[in-house]
């Protein structure tokens, strides 16, 4: 096999177009492996973890173009790059008709939109604030999907909009359910009396997926940004969300869902909430708080049976003493995961770690350096998706972990969450019931069981078949749970009952920090 890399100075295009090219380049014959991306430190990071030699010269306004050959030329290679690129370029039509040219700004847009248009933004973090700024001074509520948004960026945006009644949803609003259509990953439930506000994605998600299993249908999912509850921020959007479902007559009870959220804001907000004439239950993780508990609540308070969550696949035993690997692509789930597991196994280390002190770093993480530690990582995090497709959409950083895990002999189980809904992978366990298997496999031939937990989050109406995915999960030996807080107990059960290797003093110890360049201390 032969590797080639060519910069491409000045080419852009976004990361979810890249992706598509990467896999339908990758997929050509000859051509074993891919990878089509802008030269952000995180991609160049990732570049080389597969054996790539990228130019040290290269810029975040590059796009690299790495291929791996087995049989194709190289000018075959790039041929097929460049249409790739062309392919998704090309504007869709619908029955051969001809297309308008889209708004090039959120302000021309809105000249031709409806007075109770919702704006969506998706755009780089940095260039958000003018775009969303144009709803908010015209009076539209406004989703932005994107990341990586300034605080100073966001602080402007709710204020502006506080004085307005417009409710600005996001930044990093990764799902909503507006006028029952679902925005950015959203799943398909079923109308009903909760309406839902969240400082948190996938959260929601899981609750209302939870919901529905029960029989209970979502009248509103208003998502308000992850910082929203922060001290910074101070609940602006929440405050704004809520009153708009208390004033809402199809909405007779609140979830209000966050991480966990700044105490002061966290009684402040609990306050004005107590004021409302619609009840607010509060699922705010913290310490004894999980989400599945709190859609109890919601379920007793509407005077329904809970029913028993539903499992699919056999569970099993670890074969030996072992660390937890929790490899997430939902943020709140894995604080979820991390605040339950942390009451039994001591301290966990994360990117999203719950003190400073247990912090991982991102070159830890895409480079594989071993950790002696339980450790839990949320690859949807602002500095694993520079450049990169949200890893609900683009699975190729998780999966890569999945198999360093599966060939650490100090990994004694390993936790995942799978999100289905709109927006996300159409078939995520195409890609990983395959991975589950091969990880299972190398830990065999290394004489050791690695059982593999999942929880799936998802309903029955979603695009991509929840049983389905369940099945195929179950198939490749993956143990599949419906609650994000069931799956995490169980893989605590299997790594206490195995012996955890260090004590929960000792498991805090090891530096695995990096420098500036990127030696580790």
């Amino acid at each position: 096999m032969t590797d080639h890399v060519r910069i491409r100075s000045g080419a852009y295009a976004d990361s979810v177009t890249l992706l598509q090219v990467s896999k339908r380049v990758a997929g050509t014959p000859g051509i074993t492996e891919a990878q089509v991306a802008m030269a952000t430190a995180l991609n160049l990071d990732t570049l080389a973890a597969m054996g790539f030699d990228v130019p040290a010269e290269t810029s975040p306004n590059d796009m690299v173009v790495a291929l791996r050959l087995a049989e194709s030329t190289l000018e075959d290679a790039l041929a097929a790059v460049d249409e790739a690129l062309a392919a998704a370029s090309r504007p869709a039509s619908r029955d051969g008709a001809a297309t308008t040219a889209p708004a090039r700004t959120t302000a021309s847009a809105l000249r031709e939109a409806p007075r109770d248009a919702v704006v969506l933004v998706s755009v780089p973090g940095a260039s958000a604030l003018p775009e969303a700024m144009d709803a908010v001074e015209a009076g539209h509520d406004v989703m932005i999907f994107s990341d990586n948004v300034p605080l100073e960026a966001e602080l402007a945006l709710k204020r502006a909009a506080a004085g307005r009644d417009v409710l600005v949803m996001g930044p990093d609003c990764g799902t909503a359910l507006v006028g029952g259509v679902g925005l950015g990953f959203a799943n398909t439930v079923r109308p009903g009396p909760v309406g839902v506000v969240a400082a948190s994605g996938t959260g929601t998600q899981q609750i209302i997926c939870l919901l529905d299993q029960a029989g209970v249908g979502v009248s509103a999912a208003l998502g308000v940004g992850g910082r929203d509850l922060s001290q910074a921020v101070g609940g602006l959007a929440t405050r704004t969300a809520l009153a708009r479902l208390d004033a809402d007559p199809a909405t007779s009870h609140v979830v209000l869902v966050s991480k966990p959220p700044a105490p002061e804001v966290a009684e402040a907000i609990t306050s004005y909430a107590q004021s409302l004439n619609v009840p607010v239950e509060l699922a705010l993780l913290s310490p004894g708080t999980d989400l599945t508990a709190r859609t109890e609540a919601v379920l007793t308070a509407l005077d329904v049976a809970v029913p028993h969550w539903r499992r699919w696949g056999e569970p099993e035993k670890a074969s030996g003493p072992g660390f937890l690997r929790g490899l997430f692509v939902g943020g709140t789930l894995c604080d979820e995961a991390m605040l339950i597991a942390a009451d039994v196994l001591g301290p966990i280390r994360s990117n999203i770690p719950l003190a400073p002190e247990l912090a991982l770093d991102t070159r830890v993480i895409t480079s594989g350096t071993p950790v002696d530690a339980h450790t839990m990582v949320d690859f949807g995090d602002d500095a694993l998706t520079v450049g990169r497709a949200h890893p609900m959409i683009d699975p190729t950083l998780r999966l890569a972990a999945l198999a360093r895990a599966a060939e650490d002999p100090t990994t004694a189980v390993v936790l995942l969450d799978v999100v289905l809904g709109h927006g996300a992978e159409p078939d995520p366990a195409a890609a990983l019931a395959p991975a589950v298997a091969d990880a299972r496999t190398r830990a065999a031939e290394a004489g050791r069981t690695l059982p593999v937990v999942v929880s799936l989050i998802g309903t029955d109406a979603d695009p991509q078949g929840l049983d389905i995915q369940a099945d195929a999960l179950a198939a490749a030996g993956a143990y599949v749970l419906a609650s994000n807080a069931e799956a995490t107990r169980h893989a605590l059960d299997l790594v206490t009952a195995a012996g955890a290797p260090l004590d929960s003093a000792d498991s805090a110890a090891p530096d695995t920090s990096v420098t500036a360049s990127g030696e580790r201390r």
